[in-house]
């Protein structure tokens, strides 16, 4: 992985709401209507974490009509443990 990938990574977790958007995804599909409801922040500021978090790899979005779902990403956890400075 490079720096430049890890850095991304570790910006992308850096932020309190895109850390709480982890949070309220929890491992389960979730509505983007439904987290606009939790959340309580402007939908174009929530439009921008999700996009910031999509692009590093950690959530995933499905279409659903007019809807988006939103998850984390199966690889979201080897992503973390790749990203990180230590060796196991």
């Amino acid at each position: 992985m490079t720096l430049e990938v890890r850095s991304g990574l570790f910006s992308a977790l850096g932020d309190p709401i895109r850390l709480q958007i982890l949070d309220e995804l929890g491992g389960c599909k979730t509505c983007v209507c439904d987290l606009q409801q939790t959340m309580g922040i402007a939908p174009n500021l929530l439009s921008y974490h999700l996009r910031v978090l999509r692009e590093v790899g950690l959530i995933e979005a499905t279409r659903r009509g007019r809807w988006v779902d939103y998850e984390l990403a199966s690889a979201a956890a080897d992503l973390i443990g790749a990203a990180s400075p230590f060796e196991s």
